[in-house]
C-alpha cells in the first residue's frame, strides 16, 4: 500500500524494514551471531558510521539500501534475513544507528516512510501519519505469497 501511495503522490518510498534486513546481512557477513547484541550493535554502528550501510535514491521512486556499495536486494528478502531483521531490530544500538539515516532521508521531503516506529519514534511530528494493522496470520500469508512470487519455496505453516 505504501508503494501505491508514494507512486500516486510522486514521492519516494523508504522501506525502513530493508535497513534492518541489511543490518542483519552486515552482521552475518562479519561473522557476528544474531544473538550477540554487543557484536551486532557494534558492527552495524560501525557500518553506518563509515557509510557501508546507507540509503540511496533509486529508480522509480524507490530507495535502495546499499551494503558496501552494492544493492543486495534479493539477499535481503530471504527468510533468513527476515528472521535476522527481527533479531537485530530488538537491539537499541541498532535502532539508534539507523535512526539518523531514516531521519536524514525523510528530511528531504516528498517521501513515504514505511515501518513500525516511523510515526512514533523517527518522525513523531510528521505532517501525516497513517497506521495500518493486520493480524499475524495475514502478515504471514502475505510474506509467504511474496516469497513464492520470487520463486522461493515457502510454507505458510512455518512462515
Amino acid at each position: 500500500m505504501s508503494r501505491q501511495v508514494a507512486g500516486a503522490l510522486g514521492y519516494t518510498l523508504v522501506d525502513t524494514g530493508s535497513l534492518y534486513r541489511a543490518s542483519a546481512l552486515v552482521a552475518e557477513r562479519a561473522g557476528v551471531s544474531m544473538g550477540d547484541q554487543a557484536g551486532v550493535e557494534g558492527t552495524v554502528s560501525a557500518a553506518v558510521a563509515r557509510g557501508a550501510l546507507r540509503l540511496e535514491a533509486g529508480d522509480a521512486g524507490l530507495t535502495r539500501v546499499l551494503v558496501d556499495g552494492e544493492d543486495p536486494a534479493e539477499a535481503l528478502r530471504t527468510p533468513a534475513m527476515s528472521m535476522g531483521a527481527s533479531a537485530v531490530a530488538a537491539y537499541p544500538g541498532v535502532r539508534e544507528a539507523l535512526l539518523e539515516a531514516q531521519r536524514a532521508f525523510g528530511r528531504t521531503g516528498g517521501v513515504v516512510l514505511e515501518g513500525r516506529d516511523i510515526g512514533t519514534v523517527v518522525f513523531p511530528k510528521a505532517e501525516l501519519k497513517v497506521f495500518l494493522t493486520a493480524s499475524a496470520e495475514e502478515r504471514a500469508r502475505r510474506r509467504c505469497d511474496e516469497l513464492r512470487l520470487r520463486g522461493i519455496d515457502a510454507d505458510y505453516a512455518v512462515t
